[in-house]
């Protein structure tokens, strides 16, 4: 039997606030509607979630209709690439990438770098393979958050892989125990 983490990058959000708090646009809604339809037939255990509203939102209702909650993990949430909880200009955050790909202890003062990123959250991957073997996860989560845990088990999910995704988006990671199998991204933009 295998182990099915789907993870689920988060829908289109405001550009403006806080990074915990904001959460998604009309056209990310409509989305989050979309994954929940597209997810139904998977027959889905269980629903995590970084704790970032944006994140919740976009796989709240699929929670709702396995009659689950959205099982909620501080350690799933986004690199945090400042100190600042407000979000991080894109024209910023693209250098800042570019440098946490090419060296993954790379930081600013008050963030966290890939390395320490991707530990957290590969330790909270870990314990859903095990709690949920043999079963199927959601994991609605981040872009780079997401990149860093996929990483972890194949390094071909690096920035290239990062810059590649939409909001939302899915990806399907078979898992037999500890060790990654497949991936196919489910996710159709049109």
């Amino acid at each position: 039997m295998s182990t099915f983490v789907y993870m689920v990058r988060h829908g289109e959000s405001p550009k403006e606030g806080n990074e915990r708090t904001r959460g998604l646009t009309e056209k990310g809604y409509h989305d989050a509607q979309r994954v929940t339809d597209l997810l139904e037939n998977e027959n889905i255990d269980a629903v995590a979630s970084s704790p970032y509203i944006r994140s919740i939102l976009t796989v709240g209702k699929l929670a709702e209709q396995i009659g689950q909650k959205v099982l909620v993990f501080e350690d799933l949430k986004e690199r945090m690439f400042s100190s600042e909880a407000n979000r991080v200009s894109d024209k910023e955050l693209v250098s800042i990438l570019e440098k946490s790909f090419l060296d993954s202890s790379f930081s600013f003062e008050g963030g966290e770098s890939n390395d320490d990123c991707q530990k957290r959250a590969v330790k909270v991957l870990k314990e859903l393979l095990v709690d949920f073997r043999d079963r199927k996860v959601v994991i609605g989560t981040h872009g780079a958050v997401m990149t860093l845990m996929m990483g972890y088990f194949d390094n071909t999910y690096d920035l290239n892989f990062l810059h590649s995704t939409s909001k939302p988006d899915i990806y399907r990671m078979e898992f037999n125990e500890q060790n990654l199998l497949n991936v196919q991204r489910l996710w159709d933009e049109k």
